[in-house]
């Protein structure tokens, strides 16, 4: 479990830096001039992009036989990615930030989760809803230090004029780079999975027809559903549609993570024993509820409910996924399916963040979010034929 816990610090550190900003980016964009379609641009092709190299880097890593080097590249670049952020002085400068911000991502995931993978072979249930609610104490922390930073300057956002909070945005991202290069330091610490064997990098190739038929459902499945899963950023610019400010985007976001991080184990652990499926579908048709909710919202006090339950729908979701993947996969090309399946979901993010910035722009905010709860049903009963 060694690796588990390294992994896990390493996140935990990354995501207080990442989430310490992250429910402020459609706020910031705001400030900057730009309006929902330009945050489905920013948000959905900084993710796409970004995740043609989930794939990549898994199959680097199988065939170089090395996980750990990689994953400190991807966590190294991510950090970098904030201070692009803090010099941003329009949306161009966001996107660059969020560009190598989610290039970090996609070259560490692959690797760090297959290490993951082969450090707890019997429980990888439990060992990947740990580094998930790890990881989201992180976010937890945070957007709590977010919060504190913003309470103590005494700030009461108004819509009219968000330009004025520039200065204050931009003090939360310097603070946000210190943990995320603590985040890259500490991985040094993790112990290697795989051990060097030279003839692996002439043989090495994925050949779909040789998945299990049960995955390669799943991969297609995924991207499908994908589509109907935009940013998580029109979560709070749907929030701020309802009246809320930038702290009380802030606090929602902070539940979410709260209930992220207590169910996340608890989820991944019960996969273990009642099998992955039950679980998943559980998950999807809790995002198909909560985003059919946020269609149909018409006062704020409800986005407390919604903004719960869609924290039960991720810790319900992300690691387990990420377990039925690796028990799936063939051992040899672990890293490189776990890359493919994020690349998938990736690379769906885009026409979903850019088809929910038209979807809001054209026939207003409800719309995206009855898109995607429709989709979200739709999966839920569709786990039930192909898993």
């Amino acid at each position: 479990m060694w690796n588990v816990i390294i992994t896990g610090i390493a996140s935990f550190l990354t995501d207080i830096s990442t989430e310490m900003f992250y429910p402020l980016i459609s706020f910031y964009l705001l400030a900057l001039g730009a309006g929902p379609a330009i945050l489905g641009i920013v948000e959905g092709f900084a993710e796409s992009i970004a995740s043609l190299l989930k794939v990549y880097s898994g199959y680097i890593s199988d065939k170089i036989r090395k996980r750990k080097p990689i994953a400190i590249a991807g966590y190294a670049l991510s950090a970098f990615g904030k201070i692009f952020l803090y010099l941003a002085g329009s949306w161009i400068g966001v996107f660059i930030g969020r560009l190598l911000d989610r290039f970090g991502k996609g070259i560490r995931t692959a690797p760090r989760d297959a290490l993951i993978a082969e450090s707890s072979i019997e429980n990888r249930g439990k060992a990947f809803g740990l580094h998930r609610a790890m990881d989201t104490l992180g976010a937890f922390f945070g957007v709590l230090i977010s919060i504190w930073i913003i309470s103590s300057l005494g700030i009461k956002e108004t819509s009219s004029n968000l330009s004025l909070y520039i200065p204050t945005f931009k003090k939360i991202i310097l603070i946000s780079i210190i943990p995320a290069f603590l985040g890259v330091l500490i991985l040094f610490l993790a112990k290697e999975t795989m051990k060097h064997n030279s003839t692996s990098k002439l043989t090495l190739k994925i050949k779909w027809k040789d998945l299990d038929k049960r995955l390669k459902a799943f991969l297609i499945f995924t991207f499908i559903f994908t589509l109907g899963n935009s940013s998580n950023q029109f979560l709070f610019l749907r929030s701020k549609n309802l009246g809320a400010s930038m702290l009380d985007a802030l606090y929602l976001y902070l539940l979410y993570n709260l209930v992220y991080t207590l169910f996340s184990f608890p989820a991944g652990a019960l996969s273990d024993k009642i099998g992955r499926k039950k679980i998943l579908i559980i998950g999807y048709l809790f995002y198909g509820l909560v985003y059919l909710g946020f269609g149909f919202v018409s006062k704020f006090s409800y986005l407390w409910l919604l903004f719960g339950l869609y924290g039960l729908y991720i810790s319900f979701t992300e690691g387990v996924e990420k377990a039925l993947i690796a028990d799936l996969a063939p051992p040899d090309l672990r890293a490189t399916v776990i890359g493919l399946h994020a690349t998938l979901v990736g690379i769906g993010l885009f026409p979903a963040s850019f088809l929910a910035g038209l979807l809001w722009s054209y026939f207003g905010p409800s719309a995206p979010f009855l898109f995607g709860g429709f989709l979200g049903i739709l999966s839920a009963i569709g786990l039930i034929f192909i898993l």
